[in-house]
């Protein structure tokens, strides 16, 4: 006898055509899901050419939809439900492919957590001004308690334990799904599916966007690369007598400099843009670079994620030898850090962070106190009457904030300051609209993007003017000072670029941004140096005479061989078994000792300097005929 429910009709649905509804939803959904995506390896064709793709990037959602099905036992509301939250995904990728340029990634969900924090107010200005995304949510939403409240029951309340076991087995599968145990491995790898480590953009077109979650949930999400010690070893040792040359020259006769540096939010040249080769929005820029350092400068992110360029400059550890940092200040757990900032503290200076947002969103509040800074001056410090411009507080206010801070008397002072005006979306309208108008923009940028390419324009000029006027100040004191300038991604400005292209050729991912290091009283000649984020911390403390960090000077010695790697955020490794790839591996190992505090023993120590036990954790020398074991 064939089990039967009874329906809203009074009659009988036997188990066979349950199971078949069950089924022929899931293949709608499966269908739906691939609809949505777009990418090419989970177009509905697919399913008769590799069905393992579409497949593997409906299964988590095909799971929630078994647990909701076992809980609510109504079928059209369990796929829906489980669809509407799978659109829900699909919605916010759109959203931040749009404005920045790259698909969603496992830890973008730890932003979730920042909302409360600040990041609302950020985070709001790229959502969707149009109506209709909000009228579709609400659609579904009634659709939503339609189902609830007119869809019958598939199956009785009561099936002695059959439901609750069927629904516990899926959410267990769904949950270790989640929490990304290794079995899952089995279908989520690389020879299973397509992954490309080094471009997110690439592995979710090919395998759709649940799978790249997936994908780089489980390749990045687990744990740590183990260093080889034996590796880093021999690379110290190699380097010994030429870090203990730099290690041991003196500090400057003139007293050591108060440092401030600014990370310029979104700050790159817009010269190296086509239709803008022959522009100049950054003539303060240009000028003092001809008595200063600069040049292109690498960094590991494009359009957001502030606080990869920031962890770099600020600890000097380059993120490409850390695959699950993606958003290192909200991963941390460490309470203490190697950094720029406690070298410097070694060396008596007084040190501050300055930042006009929010001092919890990025979790900087934290972060900061592990990095070493003695104080951090945030929104709510500034002056009540602080200007903004657009959206967010003007560089103009950042600038007066410094000068403040800035004591003609007593210790050195450095000061890190992070600016926050040129910060997308560029649809806000700025303090002066007639100066942002009259902009010029290339032929063929027109509408919404004109007036955001012009929007951001107009903050970089503001940007480059408070440059200017900082040095021009600081010139003017009697205390010798540097100011490193850099910018910390490129702007998400997608459409633009693709419309223009770049004077290169290359794509907007493999575009540098800029640095300059000037001293406000020197009038040398200019030097033209490429670098990356990781490197300018040793790059500073050498300008400012502070030699005896054996870290940082290993950085200078070797980085301009590896500074080429960060030539894009992501870039594919060298070529294996290349002399490159051997040094690259071995400052991964190098990194990874210095960030676990495991670094100290096998860094050599300059006896000769007042402050010898400045390498953490406990120095003890390498001898320059060393060898690894």
């Amino acid at each position: 006898m064939s089990l039967k429910l009874p329906d809203t009709s009074g009659g009988w649905r036997p188990l066979t055509v349950r199971i078949a509804l069950v089924l022929l939803l899931a293949l709608v959904f499966l269908l739906l899901t691939g609809l949505i995506d777009g990418g090419i390896g989970v177009t509905a064709r697919q399913l008769l050419v590799q069905p393992r793709f579409p497949l593997a990037n409906a299964l988590p959602g095909l799971l929630l939809a078994g647990v909701l099905l076992a809980w609510s036992r109504r079928a059209l509301l369990s796929f829906g439900l489980a669809f509407a939250f799978e659109g829900l995904i699909y919605g916010v990728n759109r959203l931040k492919v749009a404005n920045l340029g790259t698909p969603l990634l496992p830890d973008d969900f730890r932003m979730i957590g920042q909302l409360r924090k600040g990041g609302m107010h950020l985070l709001s200005g790229y959502l969707p001004h149009s109506p209709w995304p909000y009228l579709a949510m609400l659609a579904a939403l009634i659709l939503i308690v339609a189902a609830w409240r007119l869809e019958p029951p598939l199956f009785p309340r009561r099936t002695r334990g059959k439901r609750l076991l069927a629904g516990g087995v899926f959410a267990a599968l769904l949950l270790s799904m989640l929490a990304g145990l290794s079995p899952w491995g089995k279908i989520y790898n690389r020879r299973v599916l397509w992954l490309e480590p080094w471009s997110a953009s690439v592995t979710t077109n090919h395998s759709g966007l649940v799978s790249s979650l997936m994908l780089f949930h489980l390749q990045y999400g687990g744990g740590h690369r183990k260093p080889d010690r034996a590796a880093a070893t021999q690379l110290i040792a190699r380097s010994a007598p030429a870090l203990l040359q730099t290690m041991q020259q003196a500090a400057p006769a003139s007293g050591l400099p108060d440092i401030v540096v600014i990370q310029s939010e979104s700050f790159f040249d817009p010269a190296i843009m086509r239709g803008y080769e022959h522009s100049d929005f950054a003539p303060n820029l240009r000028r003092l670079a001809a008595h200063g350092i600069s040049g292109k400068l690498h960094v590991p992110t494009f359009g957001g994620g502030t606080i990869r360029t920031e962890f770099e400059v600020l600890t000097g550890l380059s993120l490409r030898y850390f695959d699950n940092l993606q958003f290192p200040y909200l991963q941390m757990s460490h309470k203490s850090l190697p950094s720029l900032v406690r070298t410097l503290k070694a060396h008596g200076y007084s040190t501050l962070a300055l930042h006009g947002n929010d001092p919890s969103f990025w979790n900087r509040t934290t972060a900061f106190k592990a990095i070493g800074f003695d104080r951090f001056v945030s929104q709510s410090s500034f002056p009540a009457n602080a200007a903004n411009d657009g959206k967010y507080m003007a560089d103009s206010a950042m600038t007066d904030e410094i000068m403040s801070q800035l004591k003609d008397v007593g210790p050195p002072q450095f000061i890190f300051a992070i600016s926050i005006e040129a910060h997308g979306p560029y649809d806000v309208e700025p303090a002066n609209t007639t100066e942002r108008n009259a902009i010029p923009v290339p032929d063929g940028i027109t509408g919404r993007d004109k007036l955001e390419l012009q929007t951001y324009l107009y903050h970089l000029k503001h940007a480059d003017a408070e440059l200017g006027r900082l040095v021009t100040w600081l010139a003017q004191r009697q205390r010798p000072s540097l100011v490193l300038f850099y910018g910390d991604h490129l702007p998400a400005l997608t459409n633009s670029y693709h419309i223009t292209g770049f004077v290169d050729g290359g794509d907007m991912l493999s575009q540098a941004g800029t640095w300059l290091l000037v001293d406000p009283h020197g009038q040398g000649e200019p030097q033209h140096e490429d670098s990356a984020a990781w490197l300018l911390p040793g790059q500073l403390l050498a300008q400012a005479g502070i030699h005896d960090d054996p870290y940082f000077a290993l950085t200078q010695l070797v980085g301009p061989q590896l500074a080429v790697l960060t030539s894009a955020p992501g870039a594919p490794p060298p070529e294996e078994g290349s002399d490159l790839k051997q040094l690259d591996d071995a400052m991964a190992s190098v990194d990874q000792l210095r960030m676990s505090g495991k670094l100290g023993k096998l860094m050599p120590i300059a006896t000769s300097t007042p402050s010898g036990a400045i390498a953490h954790g406990g120095v003890a020398p390498v001898q320059p005929s060393a060898t690894a074991h």
